[in-house]
């Protein structure tokens, strides 16, 4: 594994944990977006919607390095 960087976004009730090297987060390639959340201390249940270069993925979708990731927290609304 070898070090990468990824830009972050995390919205909504997330946003607070947002590091501030969010435009160059440093992960070690093949690690998983699950790892990275944990990395970040992000609760994990409130980690709904995963996009990464704008395509949903999972908490199992391996990063590395160089990708977009999007952190959604579950929505409601009417």
């Amino acid at each position: 594994m070898t070090n990468a960087h990824i830009q972050l976004k995390l919205f909504a009730a997330l946003t607070p944990f947002t590091p501030d090297n969010a435009d160059r987060v440093p992960v070690l390639s093949g690690m998983t977006v699950r790892e990275l959340i944990d990395q970040l201390a992000v609760p994990i249940a409130k980690c709904h919607l995963i996009f990464i270069n704008g395509v949903k993925e999972s908490l199992d979708t391996r990063l590395n390095g160089g990708e977009r990731v999007g952190i959604f927290p579950p929505v409601a609304g009417g």
